[in-house]
This record gives C-alpha cells, sequence and structure tokens, in this order.
C-alpha cells in the first residue's frame, strides 16, 4: 500500500487522515478504518492486510497528528462532521466503514447524517451507553471518571476505566460505592504529572456516554435499502462488558443479531496485553462481511 498523508481544517480542528492506495485497485469499494480516540496507528496491523482496496484512516481531533482548537468541540456530532469532511476532500466516492469502539459510535452518527457518504457500517464493540438499562448508574460512573481525572490525574483516572470497561454485569448503586481503585494494580502510574490533555478520561467520557443514537433514522434507512449496519462483538470479550453490551443493544434496535469477529475488543492488533488475537483473520471476517 501506498500511503499519502494529507491535512484538513474543520471548524475548531485540523485534522490528520491517510489514503492508502492498493499496488493494484480490486474495483471494490473504499474502507475507512476509525475508532475514537484510537489514532491511525492503533490500525497499522489491520491496513497491513488489506491489498485489495483503498483505505482511509484519520486522527480524531485533538489526538495524535489532529489538533483541537481550545474552544473545539467533541462532541459525537462534532466528529461525525469530522468524518463527512474528510470522506468528502478523498474524494473516493461511497465507502465501507469499520468503526471501533467510540469509532463505531461516531461512525453511527456519521451515516445517519450523511448517509451518501456510508455504504456499509461495521459497528465494532460500541459502547452505546444511552441504549443500556443500566445507562443511568453507567453516566454517573463516566463522569466520576472524568471528576477523578480533574483532580487526581491519570493514573487514578484510568485505573477507573479500566474496572468499569471490564465489569461485566450491568451497574448497580453499589458500583458507586466502591473505593477507588489502586492505579498501581493496573500498572497506572500513581503520582500526578499535572497534564489534563487526555482526549478519552477528559472530555470525551462527558459527551459520549449521553449521545442518543438517531434510532428512527437508520432504521428508515435501512428499510429503504441506502443503509447496512452491522453491529458487531468480539468472540473473545467479555459478554457482559460495556462494549459488547452496546453492540448487542444496538443489534435488538435493529432488529438483528450482532456478527461475531474473532479476538477481544481490539481483534485487529494482536500486542502484549492480547497476544492471541490474529490480524489476518480478523481482517478475512471483515472483508467476508463486508462482501455479503
Amino acid at each position: 500500500m501506498a500511503t499519502e498523508t494529507r491535512t484538513l481544517d474543520v471548524p475548531g480542528s485540523v485534522l490528520t487522515y491517510d489514503v492508502h492506495a492498493p499496488a493494484t485497485d480490486g474495483g471494490l469499494p473504499p474502507l475507512f478504518v476509525l475508532g475514537n480516540p484510537m489514532e491511525a496507528a492503533g490500525f497499522a496491523q489491520l491496513v497491513g492486510e488489506i491489498g485489495d482496496r483503498t483505505v482511509l484512516t484519520y486522527d480524531p481531533r485533538g489526538t495524535a497528528r489532529s489538533t483541537l482548537d481550545p474552544d473545539g468541540g467533541v462532541r459525537v456530532e462534532d466528529h461525525a462532521a469530522d468524518l463527512h469532511a474528510v470522506a468528502q476532500a478523498a474524494a473516493v466516492g461511497p465507502v465501507d466503514v469499520f468503526g471501533s469502539s467510540g469509532g463505531g459510535v461516531t461512525g453511527l452518527a456519521w451515516a445517519a447524517a450523511h448517509p451518501e457518504d456510508v455504504r456499509c457500517l461495521v459497528s465494532h464493540e460500541p459502547p452505546l451507553t444511552a441504549l443500556l438499562q443500566d445507562r443511568d448508574v453507567l453516566v454517573r460512573a463516566q463522569a466520576d471518571i472524568v471528576a477523578t481525572y480533574e483532580e487526581s490525574g491519570f493514573g487514578p483516572a484510568m485505573a477507573k476505566f479500566i474496572r468499569l470497561v471490564f465489569t461485566t454485569e450491568p451497574l448497580t448503586e453499589a458500583y458507586l460505592d466502591q473505593p477507588a481503585p489502586d492505579p498501581a494494580q493496573f500498572g497506572m502510574p500513581t503520582e500526578d504529572d499535572g497534564r489534563r490533555d487526555d482526549l478519552l478520561l477528559g472530555r470525551s467520557l462527558s459527551t459520549m456516554p449521553r449521545w442518543e443514537p438517531p434510532l428512527d433514522d437508520v432504521r428508515a434507512l435501512l428499510r429503504d435499502g441506502d443503509l447496512r449496519v452491522l453491529p458487531a462483538i468480539g468472540a473473545a470479550s467479555p459478554p457482559g462488558a460495556l462494549a459488547s453490551r452496546g453492540a448487542a443493544a444496538l443489534a435488538q434496535e435493529l432488529g438483528t443479531r450482532p456478527v461475531v469477529f474473532p479476538g477481544d475488543h481490539g481483534g485487529f492488533a494482536k500486542n502484549e496485553w492480547s497476544p492471541d488475537n490474529d490480524p489476518p483473520a480478523f481482517w478475512a471476517r471483515l472483508r467476508e462481511v463486508l462482501a455479503c
């Protein structure tokens, strides 16, 4: 794949995105691979498996190579507008989309707002808090992470985030009454370095959990055949975890069943935390799903 990196001015940010062109174009729809707040680099292993179509990747506003103005918005709608802007600037026509985690949320918002951009969306383990039965407690738990980040910094906040995403039961009031976890237990720093620029622990968790998916609009697009939306889960992901439950809830709302992918929440990348993930197998499954 030959990669061209470009920048794009949008309200509140300068976005950096990549166009990966195959040596031989197989005539297949382009694929936009995205996360939130995961940047493009997190998908390098997956992109390395794709050789038959153009692939777009990008860094969401406020992460890695993309800037965020002091007064720039980070609502789901802001990210969706960015995705539309990148797709238009890349000028590659309607795209298939693989959205991971928060990217599955922002991808859904983008597809609903601009269905002319998107042919098929695979929403892989989107943490759609608003669709879950324990949404009120979840919103408060995520707001507490933000408050902890502002008060105590990265380590204590990330420890709470890790505990949340690995909890496999719906949350009750008792969850909020637990003692704070020890950051060292999760390999996180215990000292506050003073930085407050982590998008996930700061402004993203202040906005994304409260986003209400426009389900009526999505259902209408599905009925008209203008869009395909495929909620997806990882075979190795805990079925009761927040992101897995988000995918299952979205599938239920759309009258379908989640598509199962190999690996865990980040099954497209093999690393020291997930040594059993298999990027080639993940891409084989994604290619199969997109061809249906």
